[in-house]
């Protein structure tokens, strides 16, 4: 019996020469977190529809003062390469055309029915110790928003929820709010 197994931990680097090299497809459903190659969850019709409102909204609130980033990835870290559903970003990165890293995110957005647990945790964690300021999880579980802010380690030192009826602003964008009940289907 093997009392410890071994695993390999991919690199950024390494996980995108699989990529060129054939083993994924551009549109595999697949990112890259702590090293490991997570198959990401199919979308569903309630998923699909939110990030469609979230991208509509938040071009029409957001265009002027940032980039609104629908299921791109970015570099989290030498080992992590994950693919939000949706990312406000610096402005200026839009020059440069290369993937954005912790220092170029305002806020992160995580849409998640079967992955309320994951997305709350493994991720949070990865987001956090990267030093993401702000992270959304649309919960359509529980037809919410978490909403955490001011990453402290592995964990967010603020933590909120969001409900149907409530406004939500961004602590990058505290003028611009958008209402609850127009992202969750």
């Amino acid at each position: 019996m093997i009392a410890h197994a071994d695993t390999y931990r991919f690199s950024v680097e390494e996980y995108n020469k699989l990529g060129e090299a054939g083993i994924f497809h551009e549109d595999d459903r697949v990112e890259l977190l702590n090293g490991e190659i997570v198959i990401m969850a199919a979308i569903g019709k309630r998923h699909a529809a939110a990030v469609r409102r979230l991208t509509r909204r938040f071009h029409q609130i957001f265009a002027d003062v940032c980039l609104v980033d629908c299921q791109s990835p970015f570099i989290l870290d030498d080992f992590s390469e994950p693919q939000p559903d949706i990312l406000l970003l610096r402005p200026e990165l839009d020059a440069t055309g290369e993937l954005p890293r912790p220092a170029d995110i305002f806020v992160a957005i995580e849409v998640a029915d079967s992955t309320v647990r994951y997305d709350s945790t493994t991720k949070l964690r990865a987001y956090a110790r990267a030093g993401i300021p702000e992270y959304w999880i649309v919960n359509l579980a529980d037809n919410a928003i978490d909403v955490y802010r001011q990453p402290a380690g592995e964990t967010y030192a603020e933590h909120f929820r969001r409900e149907r009826a409530d406004q939500l602003a961004s602590a990058a964008f505290p003028d611009r709010s958008i209402a609850v009940a127009e992202i969750l289907p």
